[in-house]
């Protein structure tokens, strides 16, 4: 069983003293009911992470490092996942899913079909918020390495500005049927997922005029905040560490 873990987004160093972000300290008082001697991890997303005691646990806490570990829990795999936005709250378990299961970066997008409706400030403060949902899953799941969370973006806009790279397999994901993920070779995935609906029409063909083959996950339907996550599970379960 793994020591709690917390994310501290500061230079760390062996046998120092590290003080937890209020938000961890917060979670590690009140929550986890951690005290002084309690071992903890601490990571700062740059690789590695340093078994440690906490030290004090009062009105800061701050924790006793230990030597750095040169430990990675990253997936063989470099697997993007592009998400049209879904309703209500589902984007927080995409994240999250996601990022257990290796994603290596999630690109949020507007479609035409999005219920959610994010511009400006209210748009980086949701990207922010999916951030930290990333971060708890990191914490979770034993990743020193932070994924990536882009800003969102047009997904029309999006396609237009793709980098060719031959070395990257883009699909998308079809309930209409498409090659299986048994069927694919590499190491490097962009997955595209539509929203409640799926892409209409004109998005659907400017993905396949930008590179994007259908992925078929089966003869079922799955729900947007369900197929993402099975399509990494099954990729990493045929091409890379599960």
């Amino acid at each position: 069983m793994m020591n709690p873990r917390f994310f501290c987004p500061q230079p760390l160093a062996p046998n120092s003293l590290a003080d937890l972000p209020s938000a961890a300290a917060h979670h590690a008082l009140r929550v986890l009911r951690l005290g002084a001697g309690d071992p903890v991890t601490l990571f700062n997303g740059e690789g590695g992470e340093y078994p440690g005691r906490i030290a004090e646990a009062g009105r800061a806490v701050r924790v006793q490092l230990g030597d750095w570990h040169a430990v990675e829990r990253e997936s063989p795999l470099d697997m993007t996942l592009a998400q049209a936005l879904p309703s209500g709250d589902k984007m927080d378990f995409v994240v999250q899913k996601a990022v257990e299961l290796g994603v290596a970066r999630i690109q949020p997008l507007a479609s035409s079909r999005s219920v959610v409706r994010l511009a400006g400030e209210r748009a980086a403060r949701r990207v922010e918020h999916w951030r930290q949902v990333a971060i708890s899953a990191c914490e979770q799941c034993g990743r020193n390495r932070l994924p990536e969370i882009a800003p969102i973006l047009d997904l029309r806009q999006w396609l237009g500005q793709l980098a060719q790279d031959n070395e990257i397999r883009r699909l998308l994901l079809s309930p209409q049927g498409g090659r299986r993920p048994r069927e694919l070779a590499g190491r490097r995935f962009l997955l595209l997922v539509g929203p409640e609906g799926g892409l209409d029409k004109e998005e659907a063909a400017a993905a396949r005029l930008a590179g994007f083959a259908d992925l078929s996950l089966g003869p079922r339907i799955l729900r947007t905040e369900t197929a993402g996550p099975a399509a990494l599970a099954a990729l990493g379960a045929l091409h890379g560490d599960l």
